[in-house]
């Protein structure tokens, strides 16, 4: 549904005298409402669903273009025996990853840090606030597995540590 077809919608609750007017199809959902003001005009409100968001795959790059680096620190997993000694710190919700404070400051934690328990290892933004993610336990930062600036789910692993 288009600008065009919701205004004339508008009009015909505007002319007809209706109060209210629902249309709901399969991808959107829109409801039309006038209420009496003061006086003999009166005014409409629109209210809609928004349609529902489709994702597209990602595309994979064409073999000519250059290989994607990954943030110095951003390691991936290398043995799984070396990996089951280790202590995963995960995100405690849905957000977006930050390593530091700012764009021109120091990253909290690298790979080597030496953490305790209640350091502050990154940031998590979640509708626009900072949430300071704290290392639940002590020991090193082996590896992270996030890169800055990254989406991240609920419970996603962030951290790979080595526990003192």
């Amino acid at each position: 549904m288009n600008l065009n077809e919701i205004q004339d919608l508008m009009k015909l609750v505007s002319k007809s005298g209706l109060t209210e007017l629902e249309i709901e199809k399969k991808d959107f959902k829109i409801i039309i409402k006038a209420e009496k003001a003061r006086g003999s005009e009166q005014p409409i409100i629109v209210q809609s669903a928004p349609a529902p968001v489709i994702s597209t795959p990602a595309v994979a790059p064409a073999p000519s273009s250059p290989p994607v680096k990954q943030a110095p620190d951003v390691q991936n997993s290398s043995d799984p025996q070396e990996d089951s000694k280790l202590i995963t710190v995960k995100s405690p919700m849905i957000g977006t990853f930050y390593r530091s404070s700012g764009p021109d400051k120091d990253a909290f934690v690298s790979v080597g840090s030496i953490v305790q328990k209640g350091d502050k290892v990154c940031i998590i933004e979640a509708m626009k606030l900072f949430n300071e993610i704290e290392s639940e336990i002590s020991g090193k930062i082996v590896r992270v597995l996030i890169e800055d600036a990254s989406p991240v789910e609920y419970d996603q692993p962030l951290f790979l540590v080595e526990p003192a």
